[in-house]
């Protein structure tokens, strides 16, 4: 072998090896995101930036990237206590079984 074959060889790896560690960067960089914006999903949205270039070549690693982006609506707390809300069934009940709905 010459020195020619030695720097092809050489830079076929380096190729190889720049494809691999691209793909792992992409792969790991909507779960990345994620954990670093304290995402609720961080541990969904790293699987499926995983799965998508592994199974489906890049289809849903987008939806991943903006999944990564958004934070779920947290749900309001109860305002009132069941007690509360029980009483004003009732309350709404007895109106209701009255003959005069309106009452001033």
């Amino acid at each position: 072998m010459t020195g020619i074959d030695y720097f092809t060889w050489f830079v076929l790896i380096v190729i190889a090896a720049t494809l691999i560690v691209g793909f792992v960067v992409l792969a790991q960089l909507p779960g990345k995101m994620a954990a670093s914006n304290n995402h609720p999903q961080a541990a969904a949205i790293n699987m499926a930036g995983w799965l998508d270039l592994i199974f489906t070549a890049g289809i849903v690693w987008i939806v991943a990237m903006i999944w990564a982006q958004t934070k779920p609506a947290a749900a309001a707390p109860p305002s009132e206590d069941v007690d509360t809300l029980k009483a004003r069934v009732a309350d709404f009940e007895t109106r209701l079984a009255s003959p005069i709905w309106y009452t001033p």
